[in-house]
C-alpha cells in the first residue's frame, strides 16, 4: 500500500534539470549519447531514496536546448536491468510473457521527425541491442527540429510505456529560434522547465504503483492493468511540491502537465494571472491573460508570471482541478525573498508571431472518429478509437500534404487528451451531442451550440483535450514526412491498452500504385 504519512510541503528547492552537451558538432548537426540507467534519488526530504529509471541516471533526464533546423542525432541506449520492478499485466498486447520485461523506444513527442526516429511503439530495443522490436530500425535517431517549440521525450514501449515513464523516463526537448529570440522574453535563469507530474510511495521511499484495480474480482489476472491510475503527490521536476525562490521580476515558466493520467487545473493562490504565450507548438499570435490554465496529460502552456509586485510574499501554484485532494492541489511555492539582482529589461510584448491557420476549405476530407469505452473479458474497462484494436487493419491513411478534418465524437465518460505524431493540429470547435440517440441510431442530434477553440489554444497543438459527450473536431495537415505513425489517447493506461492506433502518411507514389494495383484487381 502506499505510505500512510502526510509529507510536508515546501520543504525542498525546486531542481533544475541540468542542459545535455553534445559529444560531436559540424556542419550536419549535433550528435549525442543518451544511456537509460536504474538509479536512486531522493524525491522528498523525509522519504528514503527512491529506485527509479532515467536518461543518463536522471529524473527528470537532461534538457535538450537546440536551435530550429539544426539536426539533433542521439544514439539512445539501454542499460536497464532485465527485470522490472513495476507490474506487467501480461494479458495486454505487447506485454505478453515471450517478450522481454525490460524494453523501450524513444519518442520525441511534438518532433517532426521520419518514422524510423519517431518511437514507434514495437521499435523497442532491450539492454546492449540484444534484442530489437520487429520495427526497429536504426540505433541513432535523427531530429530535424523544424518548429520551435516546447517538446520532450519519453519512453513508448508497447504495452508497458505506463511503467517505463512511471519509473522516471522522460526529459525536456527545448527548440529555439532567432525570432524568438528577438522577443526579449525572460532567459537564462528566469526561464524555467516545470514537469509537474504524480507519484504515490511505499512506506520505505519506493515508488508504489497499483497491481490490480480490484483485489476482490476473482476473474482478474494478477498483475492487472489499472485504468486510469492517479497518484497521491504531486512532484515538479522530480521532487514532491518544491518550493523556488524568486526575484521580484519576470518569470518564463515552460510548464508541462506529465502525469500518468491526472488531468490539472493551474492557478496563482495570489489572484494574479499568467500570461500565457504558448502552447504545444509553439507562441501564440499574443499573449493571453489566463487566470487559470487547464492541461490534460502531455498539454504544454509556455507563460510569463510577473512577481515584481510580490517582494516578500510567498506564492502558491495550485491544482484547483475538480476532485484535487489536500495533497494534490499545491503544486510548488514561490518565495519571492531574493532581492532584485539587476534591471529587469525583459518584456511581453503584444505580438509574439503570426500563425497561418488553416481553413475548412483547405480540407480534402472529414473523417467521424468515435472514442468509446466498453469492457473486456475480465470485466475491466476498455478505451477504444473507432471501436478498434491495435492490430485491426489500418484505417487511416493520408496522402503526404493533405489537409483533413478529423471529428472525435467522444462516446466515453473521460476527457481524452489526443496525440498524433508528427501532425500539427489546430481546433476547430466543440460541440455537445446526445450520447444515447449516437448510440442508438448512429447518428449526431447535437444539444448545443458549437464552442470555438479557447483563446489559449488557438494555435497548433500536438494533444487536444476530447470532453466527454463532445465532438471535438481538429484540422490538420499532414506533412511532413510519409511514413508509419500512431494516434492515441495519452492517459498512458488508456493508451497502452488498445486506446491507440496507427495510421500511414502515404506518398503520392505509392498512392497511386495502390489505386494502380485495385483497378488491376478489378476493384474500385
Amino acid at each position: 500500500m502506499p505510505v500512510k504519512v502526510k509529507l510536508q510541503k515546501f520543504v525542498d528547492k525546486l531542481p533544475i534539470p541540468k542542459t545535455i552537451s553534445p559529444i560531436k558538432h559540424d556542419k550536419k548537426g549535433s550528435y549525442y549519447e543518451v544511456t537509460m540507467r536504474e538509479f536512486t534519488q531522493k524525491l522528498h526530504r523525509d522519504l528514503g531514496p527512491t529506485r527509479l529509471w532515467g536518461y543518463n541516471g536522471m529524473y527528470p533526464g537532461p534538457t535538450f536546448d537546440v536551435m530550429k533546423d539544426e539536426t539533433t542525432y542521439v544514439k539512445w541506449m539501454n542499460d536497464l536491468p532485465k527485470t522490472h520492478f513495476l507490474p506487467i499485466d501480461t494479458t495486454i498486447h505487447g506485454a505478453e510473457k515471450i517478450l522481454p520485461q525490460v524494453r523501450t523506444v524513444v519518442h520525441l513527442h511534438g518532433g517532426k521527425q521520419h518514422d524510423h526516429s519517431d518511437g514507434y511503439p514495437d521499435a523497442w530495443f532491450t539492454r546492449n541491442f540484444e534484442q530489437t522490436g520487429p520495427m526497429f530500425k536504426r540505433k541513432v535517431c535523427e531530429y530535424p527540429n523544424l518548429e520551435a517549440t516546447t517538446l520532450f521525450y519519453h519512453d513508448h514501449t508497447m504495452g508497458i510505456t505506463r511503467l517505463n515513464n512511471y519509473a522516471g523516463l522522460g526529459g525536456f526537448f527545448i527548440i529555439r529560434d532567432e525570432h524568438e529570440q528577438s522577443l526579449n522574453l525572460p532567459k537564462g535563469k528566469y526561464e524555467i522547465p516545470l514537469m509537474v507530474q504524480d507519484r504515490s510511495f511505499n512506506p520505505d521511499g519506493s515508488l508504489y504503483y497499483p497491481a490490480t484495480p480490484d483485489k476482490k474480482n476473482p476473474r482478474l489476472p494478477y498483475p492487472s492493468i489499472v485504468t486510469p491510475f492517479d497518484a497521491d503527490y504531486i512532484l515538479v521536476n522530480g521532487k514532491v511540491s518544491p518550493y523556488l525562490e524568486v526575484e521580484p521580476r519576470k518569470y518564463r515558466f515552460r510548464m508541462l502537465n506529465y502525469c500518468n493520467s491526472r488531468a490539472m487545473t493551474f492557478k496563482l493562490d495570489s489572484g494574479q494571472p499568467f500570461y500565457q504565450i504558448g502552447t504545444d507548438r509553439g507562441l501564440l499570435e499574443k499573449p493571453v491573460k489566463m487566470n487559470d490554465i487547464l492541461l490534460l496529460t502531455t498539454e504544454r502552456a509556455d507563460v510569463i508570471v510577473d512577481f515584481s509586485r510580490s517582494f516578500g510574499k510567498t506564492i502558491i501554484l495550485k491544482n484547483v482541478f475538480k476532485g484535487a485532494s489536500p495533497e494534490t492541489t499545491d503544486v510548488m511555492q514561490f518565495k519571492v525573498t531574493t532581492p532584485l539582482k539587476g534591471t529587469d529589461t525583459s518584456s511581453l510584448p503584444d505580438q509574439l508571431t503570426k500563425i497561418e491557420f488553416l481553413s475548412r476549405e483547405m480540407a480534402k476530407r472529414t473523417r467521424d472518429l468515435t472514442l468509446v469505452r466498453v469492457e473486456d473479458e475480465y470485466g475491466r474497462s476498455l478505451n477504444l478509437l473507432d471501436s478498434k484494436m491495435w492490430n485491426d487493419p489500418i484505417s487511416e491513411k493520408v496522402e503526404l500534404g493533405t489537409i483533413e478534418i478529423w471529428r472525435l465524437i467522444n462516446l466515453s465518460a473521460d476527457d481524452h487528451p489526443i496525440h498524433l505524431h508528427v501532425v500539427d493540429m489546430q481546433i476547430l470547435e466543440r460541440q455537445p451531442f446526445d450520447v444515447t440517440h449516437f448510440q442508438a441510431k448512429g447518428k449526431l442530434k447535437f444539444t448545443g451550440h458549437a464552442v470555438p477553440p479557447e483563446p489559449n489554444e488557438r494555435g497548433f497543438k500536438d494533444s487536444i483535450r476530447a470532453p466527454a459527450g463532445t465532438v471535438t473536431s481538429f484540422i490538420a495537415s499532414f506533412n511532413p514526412f510519409a511514413g508509419l505513425f500512431v494516434w492515441h489517447c495519452h492517459m498512458l493506461e488508456h493508451e497502452d491498452y488498445e486506446m491507440m492506433r496507427p495510421f500511414e502518411i502515404l506518398k503520392k507514389k505509392k498512392r497511386l500504385k495502390s489505386i494502380l494495383m485495385r483497378m488491376i484487381n478489378g476493384k474500385r
